[in-house]
């Protein structure tokens, strides 16, 4: 069977058990607990010398980085196909693949500004945060976390990553204009690959994002967590308390963040 190394609330974790949902396949959790360190543990650096979750554990093949992994498995799996029909779809699709990896840093720059911080802020003491700092095989990435711990909201990387966000929201309320999914007629790969990213920013309160400039995404994420996917990658991993903890957190945050995205957009 599967074995998949992921986090409950892990963004890329909820992408890849979307994604192997949706494929119809069974898989094997091996859960580890992101604050306590568990992804920078010599045992799991072997696996994935980035120290981050999603691993996927296919006998002796191991299978790194969620997007990877969304297209190794509709390579080599039975099931529906996730990849989108014609050549045009599926090359936009690759596209958007390839953006997820800055992406993927944006909504861990809104994530860690926000309702990360405040959980390991209350959780951790100083010399437990700097072992955990020091401990990320990344050094530019470790320096980046500990910008947005010391400084929350602000923190020079919100704005510089507001650029790609505003990027995303426009591309994806253009896409949806003329289909029902980023996959074109049905539900898949394209799909998968943003929806964890759109729910997060919902659910840390960032919503003001995109409901005036780019209305089409809330409807696009509300069809999306309809799917029963949805509900078998997050409703057994994320309690509705812990979903209610990062909201609260989110909505203290947005009345500054949604002021200074207003001046960012009107710059």
């Amino acid at each position: 069977m599967l074995k998949l190394y992921n986090a409950g609330t892990s963004v890329c974790s909820v992408k890849a058990r979307i994604g192997l949902a949706e494929k119809g396949l069974a898989w094997e959790d091996e859960l580890l607990v992101l604050p306590n360190g568990d992804q920078y543990k010599p045992a799991y650096l072997k696996l994935n010398p980035n120290g981050v979750v999603p691993t996927l554990v296919d006998g002796d093949t191991v299978v790194i980085e969620s997007s990877v992994i969304l297209q190794y498995i509709d390579a080599f799996f039975d099931g529906p196909q996730l990849m989108p029909q014609g050549k045009a779809l599926q090359a936009e699709t690759l596209v958007w693949l390839l953006r997820c990896v800055e992406i993927h840093q944006a909504i861990n720059t809104m994530s860690f500004a926000t309702a990360n911080r405040e959980r390991i802020l209350n959780s951790k003491s100083p010399a437990e945060i700097d072992a955990l700092i020091a401990a990320m095989p990344n050094p530019r990435l470790a320096a980046k976390r500990r910008d947005l711990i010391e400084n929350g909201s602000d923190s020079a990387h919100l704005e510089a990553d507001f650029y790609v966000l505003k990027r995303v929201f426009d591309d994806m309320n253009t896409a949806l204009s003329t289909r029902e999914w980023m996959n074109g007629d049905s539900f898949g790969m394209t799909d998968i690959a943003l929806l964890a990213y759109i729910d997060r920013l919902d659910r840390i309160a960032m919503s003001g994002m995109w409901e005036s400039r780019t209305p089409r995404i809330g409807a696009w994420l509300d069809a999306g967590r309809a799917r029963p996917s949805y509900s078998r990658a997050l409703d057994s991993y994320v309690s509705s308390q812990e979903h209610a903890k990062s909201r609260s957190v989110g909505e203290r945050f947005w009345p500054d963040i949604g002021a200074r995205w207003s001046a960012f957009l009107a710059a």
